[in-house]
């Protein structure tokens, strides 16, 4: 067989531009259990912005045991996220496990992972929103068992809010969470609001809340807040993308 070289050489100048996501990247470390948040996240993804998944090991247990112990793999899993450093905003994508860690130590494990990139989590979108809203006297839907429920009463009543009510669910496993279907989380929700309450809170991302969180909020006459729904506004203002979106409340078509 005779041998030949078909290998050539490449062009001299090759043309390159910002590429599919110029205008953010964002990425979100996720429970390996979650099965909604990543769905939400890509429908609300603005043109040009790009959004980075990966997920945090944990049992189809949420408890503060359970979730405590995902403060140890917040830094791998954020070091995968577009590891050369092109990330502008990193999340930890799980109401619960962002208040039973905490922020402070939530935001130090990201940026150990992704130093590059603005560190943030869902309570904390949960926060900002409900600050921006000017909302201090909040009612709270949660579907986590009590243990998880009083953590979350405590962590926002430390961050000024005054909390009327919150029930839950009585719900351990994530893969119940998921399957809860939107017209009873609306009810449910609803059926939590109090008059001299200023807006309501829909807690967990496991909940399919951002599929009613328009009507919830329209029903009620006032801001409703959902954790999705609070944590995407967040994570992409974080990034410097203002872009609105109609029929998921006012937080996302007005601020």
């Amino acid at each position: 067989m005779t041998e030949h070289n078909v290998l050539t050489s490449p062009p001299q100048h090759i043309r390159f531009d910002d590429g599919s996501h110029a205008r953010a990247k964002i990425g979100y470390v996720l429970l390996a259990t979650e099965q909604t948040v990543q769905d939400d996240v890509v429908r609300l993804r603005p043109p040009g912005v790009g959004v980075h998944f990966t997920r945090a090991a944990i049992a189809d247990s949420i408890t503060n045991e359970s979730l405590a112990a995902q403060a140890e793999l917040l830094v791998d899993c954020a070091a995968t996220l577009l590891p050369d450093g092109s990330l502008d905003v990193v999340c930890y994508a799980c109401t619960s496990g962002s208040l039973v860690i905490g922020e402070e130590r939530v935001f130090a494990e990201l940026n150990r992972g992704a130093p590059g990139a603005r560190a943030t989590s869902l309570i904390t979108g949960v926060i900002r929103a409900l600050r921006k809203l000017e909302a201090r006297r909040i009612v709270v839907a949660t579907p986590y068992l009590d243990e998880v429920n009083q953590r979350e009463v405590d962590y926002l009543e430390g961050a000024g809010f005054e909390v009327i009510s919150l029930c839950g669910l009585n719900l351990e496993k994530d893969s119940d969470m998921v399957r809860v279907t939107p017209d009873f989380i609306a009810e449910f929700a609803l059926a939590q609001d109090r008059a001299d309450a200023d807006a309501i809170f829909v807690s967990c991302g496991a909940l399919r809340t951002l599929d009613v969180i328009g009507e919830i909020e329209a029903r009620a006459g006032k801001p409703a807040i959902c954790s999705n729904q609070a944590m995407i506004w967040d994570c992409l203002r974080l990034a410097g993308i203002d872009d609105r979106f109609e029929g998921y409340g006012r937080l996302l078509s007005d601020l």
